[in-house]
């Protein structure tokens, strides 16, 4: 690969053979796109291969209903949060659309009445919030905020880390575990154990150390079950809380959330653009069938269609299973890797519901149907923990939940570019139902899910049954049919504690390297995925330009070595 960070380099290498690259990307989600980027911004001559008519992936704008084109939802991906700051200066994201809405605050309204908002950046305004429902939980907020920030210390520099193959005795492997050691040393007996129980407890039992309120409880255990199979008392469920609250928008506030002008959509065109810039090539329609395999290493694709490009590198972010088993034979890789990718977990029970409003919620506790401050952040329905839980052991059981969990957002309370004036967008990421629903569509059990869900917010905001013009419902089936999210799992795999940091996607290949000499994996199944962050994608890019940097210099140290 050149080391031009232009597009001059791509272009440069416009005489290559027909149906030949020096990079192939597979799959133009978000991380795609950035592994494209950096590819092409070192110069390589870069393909991206996108299975549908369009790019983006989860973090996808679309507009659901024919009928009504000019209401566009964010139709799985709702919010930004993890997005490195390095990875918006390199790509220059905002010069291609990047524009970020921070959130307003969490808010709950309870059945029995009053509501409760919290703020990412207002310790003032939470302590009054809290008071309402103990005045010893708002003493304890500051210090639960604090401790936090200092957790954050520690996981936000492991999120950018490369994970150290641990028992591997390669020099490389054994240099860059003490390296990590060396960068945490510092680190004290209170911290180490802090980060040793996120990582075992429950979200549930680490609020019982900290909080008496059930109230305040189950505003703060939402973070901990987004996206999870996993009720709030589940092991682990406390770092997915972690995962989600050590990030921000851009805008210097911890754990804060935003709305992307555009919808989620608006952050993949952003990408796209800055890599189409550097010169990188994007095709759509162009499903990848099966990965070409000569010599023992990675050689190029072969589309459905039956089209064959070849490439020195490919990158892939689709599912593990997707990646591995499906478009790779067997023969190829190891049996250890097989059996960690085969039973790799990838459950979900989540359900995407978007809607389109004639009017904004007017909740009991906080009324009106203009536009206020509540209405601007996440609009739970997790009205205690115990709730929370309920849902899941229902789906556990075997059942959609009877009354399901729900993370919402109102994205028009900022972005007007998404339905007409005096209309809004509600987006309600919800839970549970059984994980076996990605075998099947389960249409009118959805459709009785959704009444269910809507009768929830109805109790507490009486209008909004009413004011439903559309209503757009995504089951796990069609998350893994249309957009490859296996299981409905929008982070390719689960965030258990078997299946994080140098486990990801298997162990002795967490540093987004393959098996399979030439071929990188940067989904969101490797470390820090989980979100719309685009680390995998940008840490598979780095591998492979660093990998091509060493051959190459290897190259022309045994052509001295001949010479001499």
């Amino acid at each position: 690969m050149a080391a031009a960070p232009t597009a001059a380099g791509a272009a440069a290498r416009a005489g290559a053979p027909a149906g030949s690259y020096d990079a192939i990307v597979i799959g133009g989600g978000h991380n795609g796109l950035v592994a494209a980027a950096y590819l092409a911004r070192s110069g390589a001559r870069t393909l991206v291969l996108e299975g549908r008519h369009k790019t983006g992936g989860a973090a996808t704008t679309e507009a659901p209903w024919p009928d009504a084109p000019e209401f566009r939802v964010t139709r799985l991906s709702y919010v930004m949060s993890l997005l490195p700051p390095t990875i918006i200066k390199d790509l220059d994201l905002a010069r291609h659309g990047y524009k970020i809405y921070p959130m307003g605050p969490y808010y709950q309204a309870f059945p029995e009445g009053g509501s409760i908002k919290l703020y990412a950046d207002d310790a003032r305004r939470n302590h009054e919030e809290v008071s309402k429902w103990s005045k010893k939980d708002a003493d304890a907020m500051p210090r639960w905020d604090a401790w936090l920030a200092g957790l954050a210390d520690v996981l936000g520099p492991l999120l950018l880390t490369v994970p150290p193959n641990l028992g591997s005795r390669k020099p490389r492997d054994l240099r860059e575990t003490l390296r990590l050691a060396w960068r945490n040393r510092g680190l004290d007996v209170r911290t180490v154990a802090d980060v040793t129980r996120l990582m075992t407890m429950s979200i549930a039992d680490l609020l019982d150390d900290w909080f008496e309120s059930p109230q305040v409880k189950g505003a703060l255990a939402v973070n901990g079950v987004i996206g999870t199979w996993a009720g709030p008392y589940e092991p682990g469920t406390a770092y997915v809380m972690a995962h989600h609250s050590i990030g921000d928008v851009g805008d210097g506030h911890l754990g804060n959330w935003g709305f992307q002008e555009g919808g989620m959509g608006g952050v993949s065109s952003a990408i796209e653009s800055a890599a189409r810039e550097h010169g990188a090539e994007v095709r759509l329609n162009a499903k990848v069938a099966r990965i070409l395999v000569e010599n023992g290493q990675a050689a190029g694709v072969v589309l459905e269609n039956g089209d064959e490009i070849r490439a020195q590198v490919i990158v892939s972010t689709l599912h593990p299973r997707t990646a591995f088993l499906d478009q790779i034979g067997r023969e190829h890789l190891p049996p250890d890797f097989l059996g960690d990718i085969e039973h790799w977990k990838t459950r979900s029970g989540v359900v995407k519901i978007n809607l389109a409003l004639a009017e904004l919620p007017d909740f009991i506790a906080d009324p009106g149907s203009n536009l206020q401050e509540h209405h601007s952040g996440s609009v739970e329905m997790a009205p205690t923990m115990e709730y929370i839980e309920r849902a899941f052991q229902d789906a556990r059981e075997g059942q959609a939940a009877v009354r399901p969990f729900s993370d919402g957002v109102i994205p028009t309370a900022f972005d007007k570019t998404l339905s007409p004036e005096g209309t809004h967008i509600m987006s309600l990421f919800t839970q549970w139902v059984p994980a076996g629903w990605s075998e099947e569509p389960h249409t009118a059990e959805l459709e009785a899910y959704a009444d269910r869900m809507i009768d929830c917010y109805n109790e507490l905001a009486p209008n909004f049954k009413a004011s439903i013009l559309h209503r757009d419902i995504v089951g796990p089936h069609e998350m893994e049919q249309e957009y490859g999210l296996v299981g409905g799992n929008i982070f390719h795999g689960e965030l258990s504690l078997e299946q994080l940091f140098h486990m990801r996607p298997a162990p002795g290949y967490a540093d987004y390297r393959t098996p399979l000499p030439g071929l990188y994996y940067g989904s969101s199944a490797t470390h820090a995925g989980g979100g719309v962050c685009g680390i995998p994608g940008w840490q598979a890019a780095r591998a492979a330009i660093a990998d091509q940097k060493s051959a190459k210099r290897a190259g022309q140290v045994r052509r001295l070595t001949r010479r001499a």
